[in-house]
């Protein structure tokens, strides 16, 4: 089954090509293009969207607002963001809004295709030059001594499958990597999300960065 992707975004001339580029994938198909936000939250009504792609830079409603507003709906798809904007707010914005990733529009084809993929298959994507800028503002103070609760109680195997979403992996292929069921692999996300206190894998991959930074 194809996975089915919404294109947003005001340009006709960059949503035309980015549609263009996602049609001529085997694995995908274009559901629907919008180019503001009261269209697009009507097309992820009216068709069974997987990954919207989603431009920042939007009128009547910026792309946040957007994606925060499709992350309510019942059975949202993915949102990952390409856009010219690489602003540092813009970045947390979006993510705390509920984006998967973030990806800039000077990216290659291969990289943006990669991106749709990867959260699809529930992984989280970092554009090239953003996670600096991300892991550079979600930056806390340094961590105290040893004993403190830095690893909030992860135990190793925990810490194994932290590591892999921080990279961006699904939990197939954590499966693959660990030699686990796909079972067990959710279990222990949903442990982690659960000890590190945080809503998804994106900001449990941004907590692990940034102590891997620290």
């Amino acid at each position: 089954m194809r996975t089915r992707v919404l294109v947003v975004d005001d340009h006709p001339i960059f949503r035309d090509g980015l549609a263009a580029l996602v049609a001529s994938l085997p694995d995908m198909n274009v559901a629907a293009t919008a180019s503001d936000g009261p269209e697009a939250l009507e097309e992820v009504r009216r068709h069974a969207i997987d990954v919207v792609l989603m431009d920042l830079n939007l009128p009547t409603m910026s792309g946040v607002e957007v994606t925060a507003a499709i992350n309510a709906l019942p059975d949202a798809p993915a949102v990952l963001v390409i856009t010219m904007v690489d602003d540092d707010d813009t970045v947390i914005a979006a993510l705390k809004a509920g984006a998967r990733g973030y990806v800039l529009k000077g990216a290659p084809g291969e990289e943006i295709a990669a991106a749709v993929r990867t959260v699809v298959a529930g992984g989280a994507v970092f554009g090239a030059g953003v996670a600096a800028q991300v892991l550079a503002l979600t930056a806390s103070p340094p961590a105290a001594t040893a004993g403190d609760d830095n690893n909030a109680g992860l135990t190793e195997r925990e810490r194994q499958v932290l590591a892999l979403v921080a990279e961006g992996a699904s939990n197939p292929q954590i499966a693959r990597t660990l030699g686990l069921s796909l079972k067990t692999v959710q279990n222990y996300v949903s442990r982690i999300l659960d000890k590190l206190q945080v809503a998804d894998r994106t900001q449990a991959a941004l907590l692990a960065a940034r102590r891997k930074d620290q």
